[in-house]
């Protein structure tokens, strides 16, 4: 498996990683956690005896060893795309790509179409060709973390403000959000037995209403008022739905 590790040999002390700072190796902390996990899960390993993973296996996840060296080649590709929002209408895509990211448990493709980084979901694409005969130049200026920095989810939308959020719940929904937080800017106002209740600040895209309604149980939003309408609407139609 090849990391993309630097390997520097040092008289009297062999081959070693070179000297990196720590964030250097973050993202690949969790690279390597995944891989032993995939060993152990692995039908001839031992582990598959005490590991439970999911029964099903994202959608799509045969495209991304294509995917990859795509993107560590700096291949254009191409591929036809579904659009569920439109009926499934297929259009066909070229892209330069640039990262691949997870998401809610899917993974997406960001790729430059012209000057526009967008993303596509990898479940949704077929008829992969990878351009092995063109190159194309990584735009490094993307700063990639600061793109979804205010954002949940994959969706970053531009045109949605970001703003302050405020919200409570009870005392047991707030454990398990204080081992997971909701996003990085979540900041704990109140903890005791009574109560849990945090801030937030980020866009308030149509993931991030969903992440909330799945902890609907206890959750109580006390700002901004149209998030509290959109998700008291929500929670009308749910019930008409299902009386």
């Amino acid at each position: 498996m090849e990391l993309g590790f630097p390997i520097e040999y040092k008289p009297n002390c062999g081959y070693c990683l070179e000297d990196r700072k720590p964030d250097y190796f973050a993202n690949t902390a969790e690279m390597l956690l995944n891989f032993d996990l995939l060993n152990a899960i692995n039908s001839d390993s031992v582990g598959s005896r005490y590991i439970l993973a999911e029964h099903h296996r994202p959608v799509g996840s045969e495209q991304m060893p294509k995917l990859i060296y795509a993107v560590r080649n700096q291949h254009p590709v191409t591929f036809d795309y579904t659009l569920v929002r439109h009926n499934d209408e297929v259009k066909q895509v070229r892209v330069l790509p640039h990262f691949l990211k997870e998401s809610n448990q899917r993974w997406y493709l960001l790729g430059k179409d012209g000057d526009v980084l967008k993303s596509y979901g990898i479940d949704r694409i077929s008829n992969i060709t990878i351009l092995e005969n063109e190159r194309f130049k990584r735009d490094d200026t993307i700063d990639v973390n600061e793109l979804f920095k205010d954002s949940y989810g994959i969706w970053q939308q531009t045109d949605i403000p970001v703003e302050d959020i405020e919200l409570s719940y009870d005392a047991l929904d707030g454990k398990f959000l204080k081992s997971l937080p909701l996003h990085h800017s979540q900041r704990i106002l109140c903890d005791t037995e009574e109560e849990f209740r945090i801030t937030l600040r980020l866009r308030i895209t149509n993931d991030f209403v969903m992440e909330l309604l799945s902890r609907s149980r206890s959750l109580t939003v006390i700002r901004p008022l149209h998030l509290r309408e959109r998700v008291r609407k929500v929670y009308e139609e749910a019930l008409r739905r299902n009386i």
